[in-house]
């Protein structure tokens, strides 16, 4: 069974007639979301997100002494911490900096390189937060129609008449919340992909330090392949 155009934007209109300006604040809404997360996809996907096997590969010939491969295979890799990679075992190795000024500087990095992925996520928890709210806010106004109905009826009520006004009332909910759920969820493994990113940032600024400064590595830091995996 197809469907002409015509045919599709007239159920969309009788939908949004049915569940009034909240349906369609609601509607507005979920594009916006799909936008931001289609969006942030494209960004993951150009930074590399993920894709640590160059950078833990640079860490372990870093530990191993083997200075210029590491600091060649970390510039082959695809993830966006590369750079800061480099910088940091170059930094490193030619020891010009003191290490706590060092340290500061490549932090300061890292945090931004994280801000630029978390960038939108706050857009995505409002609406997460924001279309239930909004959904259970039509139903309420929804409530209030139906029952100034049942009143104007008076001793004539047509139970029918009521029951459809209380599902319609109750359709924002639920617009509201499969805008909210699906929403949370995605925000959710963005934000899990992130922490992994900032917590390799910091192996990677604490391993090349540690070894390159010849300071001793704090307590739970690792400097090998290995550990660092396990973070990543």
């Amino acid at each position: 069974m197809t469907f002409t155009t015509a045919e599709i934007m007239d159920s969309i209109l009788d939908f949004l007639a049915l569940g009034g300006p909240v349906v369609a604040v609601l509607l507005a809404m979920s594009l916006v979301a799909l936008a931001l997360i289609l969006l942030k996809l494209w960004q993951f996907r150009r930074a590399g997100v993920g894709h640590h096997a160059d950078i833990i590969a640079a860490l372990d010939l870093w530990d191993r002494g083997a200075v210029q491969p590491a600091t060649q295979r970390a510039a082959q890799g695809r993830n966006h911490l590369a750079p800061l990679t480099v910088l940091a075992l170059t930094a490193a190795n030619a020891q010009d900096a003191a290490p706590d000024a060092l340290r500061a500087r490549l932090t300061g990095l890292a945090e931004a390189a994280t801000l630029r992925l978390q960038s939108g996520f706050r857009a995505l928890d409002s609406i997460a937060q924001v279309a239930p709210l909004l959904g259970l806010f039509g139903t309420v106004l929804g409530m209030i129609t139906a029952f100034q109905s049942l009143q104007d009826a008076g001793a004539a009520v047509d139970p029918s008449a009521l029951a459809g006004g209380i599902w319609v009332a109750l359709l924002t909910t639920a617009v509201g919340l499969g805008v909210a759920m699906p929403t949370a969820l995605v925000l959710t493994w963005f934000e899990s992909r992130v922490m992994r990113e900032a917590q390799l940032a910091m192996q990677i600024i604490d391993v090349s330090l540690c070894s390159g400064l010849a300071q001793e590595c704090p307590l739970g830091v690792p400097a090998n392949r290995a550990a660092v995996a396990q973070h990543a």
